[in-house]
């Protein structure tokens, strides 16, 4: 985690965990929440159950976590969730919790993230499984032999959780990558983290199951030219193939650091993605063919009803540096800067829709059955 305010790197805890639900129950471009960092602050046995409580007392999205791995948390994970959604129908009509559990690259499944997958498809909460494969190390060296890897974990999980439970809601996830030849350690960034985007959604569009995909999480360790470069090429990547969900805003060297900066920063690149994919729409209005006659040659187009009619739906940047050079001399800040203090406003001045205070106390009673027995 680096912390916000100095920028020093130290242990994740619940508060942590908060104020990351704050900015991105705040921010657009951020569809639901995906549990950052751990509250390690808590109890192993309730961390989980600490951490979707926190989020949904600072949000009303939608909570997908990949912390729930013991059946204790999950029975009460479905308890807390049903009394959230208001019932059983209801909870599986819009489910307000999903369950993501990691594959054990390679070729095996966690006992533990399995039992509590059982537990919560039968409740008709959405389960997804995500395989990490690596070449070279939990996967073959080549892309094609670590795909089939992580594919037949995925594959053999979510076969197991329609034997049991038919008909469960179930989501393909992938965060495939390289290790690295120096140092053998998960990367988080290059060509073929890229191709493994674009190439698990191909084969979960096969089987007709939504894909969760590791996008963003960038290998670098602060937000810099690297991370940029990382988190823009993985997410266009995801994004021409159609991948259903994107996660890994805001994590640094291989989703080991969490940054604020970094989160608002991904949102900037998944915004200007999002407008690249919604391509030129060309229609009679568009074209503008009667507002540049009236213009005509050497004119310009700033007094026109249709510019001012069109203009504010071109793309603004938050955090891209457009000034001048002479303003920027002066200055000297950016994009990292501009975003730190973004966060921390956020943080300190917007208030989510609060939980209702009875609910908000049968939630906590259910975390704490958890830690009494």
């Amino acid at each position: 985690m680096i912390y916000l305010n100095s920028g020093s790197r130290r242990r994740s805890c619940l508060q942590d965990v908060v104020d990351i639900a704050r900015v991105a129950d705040f921010t657009s471009e951020i569809g639901f929440h995906w549990v950052a960092v751990s509250a390690q602050d808590y109890p192993a046995e309730s961390r989980g159950l600490h951490e979707i409580l926190a989020i949904w007392e600072n949000s009303t999205k939608h909570i997908q976590t990949e912390s729930i791995y013991s059946t204790r948390e999950a029975h009460a994970a479905v308890e807390m969730a049903l009394a959230i959604a208001g019932g059983k129908e209801w909870l599986r009509q819009r489910p307000v919790l999903s369950i993501m559990q990691c594959t054990t690259s390679s070729l095996a499944q966690d006992r533990g993230s399995l039992d509590s997958a059982l537990i919560v498809a039968e409740a008709g909460i959405p389960v997804g499984f995500m395989t990490m494969a690596s070449c070279i190390t939990t996967g073959p060296a080549t892309l094609a032999g670590t795909l089939a890897v992580g594919n037949a974990e995925v594959l053999s999980a979510i076969a197991l959780i329609q034997l049991a439970h038919p008909g469960t809601p179930v989501f393909y996830a992938a965060a495939q990558t390289s290790s690295d030849l120096r140092t053998g350690s998960y990367t988080g960034g290059g060509p073929e983290d890229f191709l493994f985007g674009a190439a698990s959604n191909l084969l979960a569009d096969h089987y007709n199951i939504p894909l969760s995909m590791g996008s963003f999480a960038t290998g670098a360790k602060q937000p810099d030219w690297q991370a940029g470069i990382d988190n823009s090429l993985s997410t266009f990547m995801a994004s021409i193939v159609m991948s259903d969900m994107l996660l890994g805003a805001g994590l640094l060297h291989g989703s080991r650091i969490w940054s604020f900066e970094q989160m608002l920063l991904d949102c900037e690149i998944f915004d200007l993605v999002e407008k690249m994919m919604r391509g030129i729409t060309v229609n009679k209005e568009t074209l503008a063919f009667e507002t540049i006659q009236s213009v005509g040659p050497g004119g310009n187009f700033l007094g026109q009803k249709h510019t001012s009619k069109h203009m504010r739906k071109r793309w603004v940047p938050n955090f891209m540096d457009r000034r001048t050079y002479e303003t920027w001399e002066v200055e000297k800040d950016g994009a990292r800067d501009w975003a730190r203090a973004k966060a921390q406003e956020i943080i300190s001045s917007h208030e989510p829709e609060p939980l209702d205070p009875k609910l908000a106390q049968e939630l906590h009673q259910i975390v704490a059955s958890v830690e009494n027995n």
